[in-house]
């Protein structure tokens, strides 16, 4: 195996090996910092993170507010206390080995107010920032006023060109490097476009010598560029270490370091990802925030699937095609196709009697039990996005205009749920598509743990 040679991230030389960051106590500042310790980049995530009171006991998450925006309030004060709390254990963690960086979901709401008041309250703790799941056009502004770099998270050279273009070429001095994130490959939140098809992968190879172009181009030759996704274990991208096409890259590893001893995530959890064969992680577009992302087909995505593929469409007004009357509520009726009927009395004499619209023009089936459920998470929304489908919410204006979408779910509720100890069949599990290698990989014969260190060494190592 070729030598992994250190480089230059966050003004110090590390390993180019990077802990991805996962929210909602997907990574915390013990497994961030045991990963900076060892030389490399570990990345706490701001996405409801766990705060800690001045003894180091935990704060649970709670919500007293009646109204959504005081709700909202609280998420937001709670996730600046949660990244101070874990930006001021990783770094003890660490000591003065390797970078701490730490990770944003740009669609999470009011995402630059916690970015802000967290790298004030933790000066000098955090060396980086990175952000996905939008375009985090201010991203730089940021960084360079708080005198930090920051690796904006894209999917194609495109996606670089439109922000560097817009923004970061006023605020190149701190760009320390860009996240290639394979839209066909990472967990969690990708960033599919329209114009590429989620059923035709393509090869990682080209898209990145077409970004070490579009950087070229910039001005930014030597600008390492973090390869994320799919990245198991580095004897498999030997083509891409020391190669003059795709120039100075590094590492990030997403999925690995959830199963160390270091890692915050449930044992059942963990038994989960060692137990997901191949094909059991899927790409769909059943989040809230609108995007694709990966998970593992379990219960609950089972479910939603279920609920998608059993929809009808339906018309407000009575037309030639849809002419059969179905009263939804006193006050509601909606009109369907003739031979939409039956389906509808099947699903009744399945349980599914209960019916809600989609912003789509189209029917969902529910159980009593699930359209309550439903019904009761929007009632207790946070509004922890932007936007989002399943409650209506948005941040700009109170409220999208669009129906509430019951093909969707409450994200905070089920990441908080399974991050914290919740049914792992039952709740939303994202994860990478190398998930399965877990059970194929020596490392973890026998349902063994490795801590980051012995992780750490045998990725050095090439395996």
């Amino acid at each position: 195996m070729k030598e992994l040679k250190k480089i230059v991230l966050s003004d110090a030389e590390v390993f180019p090996l990077v802990e991805g960051g996962k929210g909602i106590n997907g990574t915390d500042g013990r497994s961030s910092g045991s990963w900076a310790k060892e030389g490399g980049v570990g990345t706490i995530s701001l996405v409801s993170p766990t705060a800690l009171d001045e003894n180091g006991e935990i704060i649970p998450e709670l919500f007293h507010e009646k109204i959504r925006e005081k709700r909202h309030r609280e998420m937001v004060d709670y996730a600046v206390k949660g990244g101070i709390s874990q930006a001021k254990i990783a770094h003890d963690i660490a000591g003065n080995n390797g970078r701490i960086h730490m990770n944003m979901l740009w669609e999470m709401a009011d995402s630059q107010e916690v970015i802000i008041r967290v790298l004030e309250g933790a000066k000098g703790l955090i060396h980086g920032l990175t952000s996905g799941a939008g375009l985090p056009y201010n991203l730089g502004q940021i960084a360079s006023e708080h005198g930090v770099y920051y690796y904006p998270i894209i999917s194609s050279a495109r996606a670089f060109g439109v922000l560097w273009k817009r923004a970061y070429k006023n605020y190149s001095d701190y760009l320390g490097g860009v996240v290639y994130e394979d839209p066909w490959l990472a967990g969690g939140h990708n960033g599919l476009s329209n114009a590429e098809n989620p059923l035709e992968p393509q090869r990682p190879y080209e898209r990145l010598i077409e970004l070490r172009k579009m950087l070229t181009d910039c001005g930014l030759k030597d600008l390492p560029i973090i390869i994320a996704g799919g990245v198991w274990c580095l004897a498999e991208w030997q083509d891409y270490i020391d190669n003059p096409e795709i120039g100075k890259v590094a590492f990030q590893f997403g999925t690995r370091p959830m199963i160390t001893k270091e890692s915050p995530i449930s044992d059942d959890w963990k038994k989960l990802m060692l137990g997901t064969k191949k094909g059991d992680v899927i790409l769909q577009k059943f989040s809230p925030t609108g995007f694709y992302s990966s998970a593992i087909k379990n219960k609950f995505l089972s479910r939603l699937i279920e609920r998608k593929n059993n929809e009808i469409a339906y018309s407000d007004e009575q037309t030639n095609e849809f002419n059969h009357k179905l009263v939804l509520s006193e006050v509601l009726s909606v009109y369907i196709k003739d031979q939409d009927l039956i389906h509808v009395q099947d699903m009744a004499a399945k349980g599914f009697n209960k019916i809600e619209r989609t912003p789509d023009n189209t029917l969902v089936f529910l159980t009593p039990e699930e359209r309550q459920s439903i019904k009761t998470d929007i009632a207790h929304c946070v509004g922890c996005l932007s936007q989002c489908q399943f409650s209506g919410w948005s941040r700009a204006n109170g409220s999208t205009g669009k129906i509430p979408d019951c093909r969707t779910y409450c994200i905070h509720k089920t990441l908080m749920n399974i991050g914290h100890g919740g049914d792992v069949d039952n709740e939303l599990a994202f994860a990478g598509h190398n998930v399965y290698r877990f059970g194929l990989d020596p490392m973890y014969a026998g349902g063994h743990i490795p801590s980051v260190h012995e992780l750490f060494e045998a990725i050095l190592s090439g395996k």
